[in-house]
């Protein structure tokens, strides 16, 4: 898929950004990411709203494989293909991935307050040197009595 059939496909819901992304294209709608356009196909941003309309059309979530295992992605799902057709009906389900992704982007906890309160609590203050105590010398004590190092002459 390239970026002009993009464009004609989102016709109907409005205007959407398109970046770079992986394999393929990121797809945005007011600075949110709601679809993925990528060589395995158009994925919608889902989650436990819209995951039954996926199931019920056959669709599955998005995953990809690694060296090590095949990772399932399952806050995407694939669109289903009769919708490459019906682009008022297509406007309804990125309507759906975009609500779930703003519902997504409510859930995560926010960044910044808590993290810096714990980094400036945990610091230590940068002025201050850090100064070990001091330790007397000590003697050695043996049968004899006490017993001091002599002081190496050179010269």
């Amino acid at each position: 898929m390239d970026r002009e059939f993009l464009i004609d496909l989102f016709a109907d819901f409005g205007p959407v950004a398109i970046r770079k992304m992986f394999s393929g294209y990121g797809i945005s709608a007011d600075g949110i990411n709601f679809a993925l356009a990528l060589r395995a196909g158009l994925f919608f941003r889902a989650d436990e709203m819209t995951i039954p309309d996926y199931e019920a059309e056959g669709s599955k979530p998005f995953q990809y494989s690694t060296r090590a295992k095949t990772v399932l992605v399952n806050s995407y799902w694939e669109l289903p293909a009769r919708l490459f057709d019906d682009s008022e009906e297509l406007a309804q389900w990125a309507k759906a991935a975009l609500a779930a992704a703003q519902r997504a982007k409510v859930k995560k906890r926010p960044k910044g307050k808590k993290a810096t309160a714990k980094k400036v609590a945990q610091k230590k203050p940068a002025n201050r040197k850090a100064t070990k105590p001091v330790k007397a010398p000590t003697k050695k004590v043996s049968k004899k009595g006490p017993v001091r190092k002599r002081a190496k002459r050179t010269g």
